[in-house]
């Protein structure tokens, strides 16, 4: 009974594997490299969240639970320690200087959208905005990138507009690492606290999707399109819903440290003919 579970299990992750395998072979990551961050993984896993009495767990037991031997996890918990390899999004000036824009309220104006800020020097201009907000990165520059990245425009009279709430990289590695980190891995996390049979029963998180099979062919660009606006709604609304938690709780020293809240929404439409599985 147990190996058959454990079967469906590992067939449910090959077919799960089949878009991470594309993304690794698209950039040259052949199977051993691969190899080493899932064992990576592993260790990680079994020595933080399998501990006994919230004890790290020693290891000879990590090596019992993940097949690997004892000198291999030592490595790899020396590198963990270290460490190694640990990944990061990092908010860039241009991200935090347009989140600002739409929740700052000395930025905003009386309807609490993004107000059309003057260049020039004051309390609710742009060059405050990014003096505050933009890091070392000087008003000029900023407003220059802005505008080259389609961000902002600017009229005669040099008030500057917000035309996009984010930031839509056009660097396919940062956003591949964004997607990856902002998308994939919180699913996933959820996922895998929805099925923990050690937590007690209404205490998962939110997880909804829905799905037809009965789409026709012809109305898939449409609905595409009507589902791409309202996820973009959707998105939207939650993040004016966090803004207002944000401005209303107390300041918090440090961010980084603090854990993350987020809420994700996606389309998916089968592209792959060789994913085999049933809804």
């Amino acid at each position: 009974m147990q190996e058959e579970l454990q079967k469906k299990i590992l067939n449910g992750f090959q077919l799960v594997l089949r878009p991470i395998v594309k993304i690794l072979l698209r950039y040259g990551i052949g199977y051993n490299e691969f190899a080493e961050t899932v064992k990576l993984a592993f260790v990680d896993v079994g020595s933080s969240d399998f501990g006994i009495r919230g004890r790290p767990t020693n290891i000879s037991r990590v090596a019992v639970m993940t097949g690997l031997t004892r000198k291999e996890v030592r490595r790899l918990r020396s590198r963990i320690e270290n460490g190694d390899d640990a990944p990061t999004v990092r908010t860039t000036p241009i991200t935090e200087v347009l989140t600002r824009w739409h929740s700052e309220s000395d930025f905003l104006d009386k309807s609490g959208k993004p107000a059309a800020l003057i260049f020039s020097e004051g309390d609710s201009s742009f060059s405050e905005l990014v003096r505050r907000f933009g890091g070392d990165v000087p008003p000029g520059a900023m407003r220059t990138e802005m505008k080259r990245m389609g961000l902002i425009d600017e009229s005669d009279d040099g008030h500057l507009t917000v035309k996009s709430r984010s930031l839509h990289m056009k660097d396919g590695n940062e956003n591949l690492m964004t997607s990856l980190i902002h998308s994939a891995y919180p699913l996933l996390a959820t996922i895998a606290r929805n099925t923990d049979p050690d937590i007690p029963k209404g205490q998962g998180n939110a997880q909804f999707a829905t799905y037809s099979l009965a789409i026709d062919p012809s109305d898939r660009t449409r609905l595409k399109r009507i589902s791409y606006d309202r996820l973009a709604e959707a998105a939207v609304s939650f993040d004016d819903l966090f803004t207002a938690y944000e401005s209303a709780g107390t300041k918090i020293e440090n961010r980084a440290e603090n854990p993350v809240v987020m809420v994700g929404l996606y389309y998916f439409e089968e592209t792959d003919p060789h994913a085999t599985y049933r809804w």
